[in-house]
């Protein structure tokens, strides 16, 4: 099922931008199974925090230097004593599971993505 039409300013309120992850810890006290993400984007925006759900495919120490895409201009959630300031932007597999998106080729962190 799609969405209605949106207007194409609803995208251009998005910041998406590409970020390298320097650190990703277990996070066991969410109620999903997650992994706590520090993603550098370089420049203004430094290092931002987030939890994402990527348990089945991925491992914390797998993630580091990673690139990965992600909204950073939502307003930060509290999630299990955690917060988390960007949103990692993923898609599922045919089991629901998520997959990161990232770049085809590397690119310079806090690129936005047009």
């Amino acid at each position: 099922m799609t969405q209605p039409p949106a207007p194409f300013e609803a995208f251009e309120a998005l910041d998406i931008r590409v970020g390298t992850v320097v650190d990703a810890q277990p996070f066991p006290e969410a109620r999903k199974p997650s992994i706590r993400l520090w993603v550098d984007f370089g420049g203004s925006l430094g290092v931002k925090r987030s939890s994402a759900q990527v348990t089945v495919h991925y491992a914390p120490d797998r993630l580091i230097g990673r690139q990965v895409m992600a909204v950073v201009n939502f307003a930060p959630r509290r999630i299990a004593g955690f917060e988390s300031e960007v949103l990692v932007l993923g898609v599922p597999d045919e089991n629901g599971a998520v997959v990161l998106l990232k770049p085809d080729l590397r690119v310079p962190d806090g690129g936005k993505m047009f």
